[in-house]
């Protein structure tokens, strides 16, 4: 540390015998360039510790995940506030509905889910035992007893494994004059295939879509003597890829026809790649870089025709270059679809036309990591923000449709965005905020962009964060969390795949394992209609089949 171009140094030797004649009242006329040099460390530690607490923040949540985003839990409680002697309204909860009108708790001892949320489970009809309609009660001796037409429901669960396996063992035969042998025929039931669909769709489940990585699969199977080496695994989903592979391009193409579109890409690993695109392409690309080594996963999220379709894209290319590939399937009598997506310019179509928006969310983001050092200042944008979200939640809620929706906004959040746009250009033009500061970095991202930010008061169906998308990648994360990495580019290709078409029955309320089993039992057909056997009309396909 230098103090009046004198070297001072900052140890316990330095600092002992000074805060020792401190306490004695005995400063020496040096000490003054002590005092001075620490007091200064002093401050530029604090102006340091300032400045890096969105780092120190981001760097927390990346390590152990982001705890809440929500306003009460960022932002201590003002005196005479909810939260100050008093519950604190929810988001989505108009504070000043009346009692009545908030919507009633769910009685407690029902669990988590009713039986009726079990739709696969078998179901058993127990008679009424000595009981039937028109006998006469055996308690009153009077009346007539009547069976009525909704039976009580006792669910009963079971365990079993993942994997379960049917030995079929046939009754042999020998001739004792010609030694000819006879076997006994397997059932319709055995198939024809040592591994059923239904074990290629619980394994494709499994590991694309809950994280379960092969290894920790044939551990749990050893265990219930059932073994399925990781191998075993492996050739398993890749044989379900290749036979569901037509309705995963089908996927792509309407996806490019959807009106709006989200995407964004998160960091992969594939072991056996080659360094660089190009060498991977054998011939030079403009569109990609030498330099570029790094892989990437993209999620997509396409919204059209009353259907989501989730995809991922594994490999060299970033969200805007996959985003490319998938609109060049789109009809050019088509308008431009609405994008959303983060600011980052990689995120951006270069060869496609697009109406972009970016993530409301990602610009709250920035005021909640520096709401602990400017909790004032981003109290009044968090609570802003609220507000807005609250008139999409009651859009959402009352299913209005896009033109519907984009009147409400326009009526009830332009105003409170107009206020906020102002507030937020009064902190620099009155010099409130020092731009250089984590708040004046994070009102100067919103300013830039808030064209973008705002796209749903002038466009309708324009959503307001790519929070959806996020959910997507969630499940490209869980398995490199899991596995880590792919192996091969055959092995990200599988699980591109399958997680999109898993994913994509998970947005459309479909049994993602029935829908990869009936794939699989009807490939041929899928492979020559793959428009008919799509997770929202396959069951059509399949009623066609049954009555013909």
């Amino acid at each position: 540390m230098k103090v009046s171009g004198m070297v001072v140094p900052v140890t316990e030797e330095t600092i002992g015998p000074l805060l020792e004649r401190a306490k004695a009242g005995q400063l020496l006329p040096s000490d003054h360039v002590l005092i001075v040099a620490f007091l200064g460390v002093l401050l530029d530690l604090c102006k340091a510790l300032a400045d890096r607490d969105i780092s120190m923040r981001r760097l927390r949540r990346m390590l152990f995940g982001p705890s809440t985003e929500n306003a009460r839990k960022v932002l201590k409680p003002e005196a005479g506030t909810p939260g100050e002697g008093g519950p604190a309204p929810h988001d989505d909860e108009d504070p000043s509905a009346k009692p009545e009108e908030k919507p009633k708790k769910k009685p407690k001892g029902h669990g988590q889910n009713g039986v009726d949320q079990y739709q696969n489970a078998k179901r058993v009809l127990v008679p009424l035992a000595h009981l039937q309609n028109g006998d006469t009660c055996p308690k009153c001796h009077r009346g007539k007893v009547y069976i009525l037409r909704e039976p009580g429901k006792e669910p009963r669960i079971y365990g079993q494994a993942m994997i379960a396996v049917v030995i079929y063992e046939l009754q042999k035969g020998r001739c004792n004059g010609c030694g000819e042998i006879f076997t006994a025929e397997l059932p319709a039931e055995a198939g024809t295939e040592k591994f059923d669909a239904t074990a290629g769709s619980m394994a494709a489940i499994l590991k694309y879509g809950t994280g379960v990585p092969f290894n920790r699969l044939e551990n749990l199977q050893a265990d219930l003597q059932t073994p399925l080496p990781a191998s075993i695994q492996w050739d398993i989903v890749n044989a379900v890829a290749n036979k569901v592979e037509p309705a995963h391009e089908e996927l792509v193409r309407r996806a490019a026809q959807g009106k709006v579109v989200y995407n964004d890409d998160t960091g992969m690993t594939i072991l056996s790649m080659p360094e660089t695109e190009q060498e991977a392409q054998g011939g030079n690309d403009p569109s990609e870089s030498p330099e570029r080594t790094g892989v990437f996963t993209t999620g997509i999220v396409s919204e059209g025709e009353g259907h989501k379709v989730a995809l991922f894209c594994t490999g060299r290319k970033h969200a805007g270059e996959n985003m490319d590939d998938v609109l060049r399937e789109r009809e050019p009598s088509l308008p431009p679809p609405i994008q959303m997506c983060d600011a980052l310019s990689r995120n951006e179509p270069k060869e496609f036309e697009t109406i972009l928006s970016n993530c409301l969310a990602h610009a709250r983001r920035k005021f909640v990591d520096v709401a602990t050092s400017f909790p004032d200042e981003c109290r009044h944008l968090l609570e802003s923000l609220r507000a807005v979200y609250r008139n999409d939640a009651l859009a959402k809620e009352q299913a209005l449709s896009d033109e519907d929706r984009l009147r409400l906004h326009q009526a009830h959040s332009q105003p409170i965005m107009d206020d906020l746009k102002k507030w937020l250009q009064a902190q620099f033009d009155e010099k409130k905020v020092e731009p250089n500061s984590g708040l004046g970095k994070a009102i100067s991202y919103m300013l830039k962009r808030w064209d973008r930010l705002t796209l749903f008061l002038t466009t309708p169906g324009a959503p307001l964060d790519n929070n959806l998308c996020e959910r997507v990648l969630k499940m490209a994360i869980l398995n490199r969390k899991n596995s880590y990495f792919y192996k091969t580019e055959r092995g990200a290709r599988v699980g591109d795949i399958l997680m999109s078409l898993i994913y994509t029955c998970r947005l459309n309320g479909v049994n993602p394992f029935e829908y990869l089993t009936a794939l699989q039992r009807h490939a041929d057909r899928v492979r020559l209609k793959p428009s008919e056997w799509l997770p929202w009309n396959y069951k059509e396909a399949l009623a066609a089949l049954n009555t013909s």
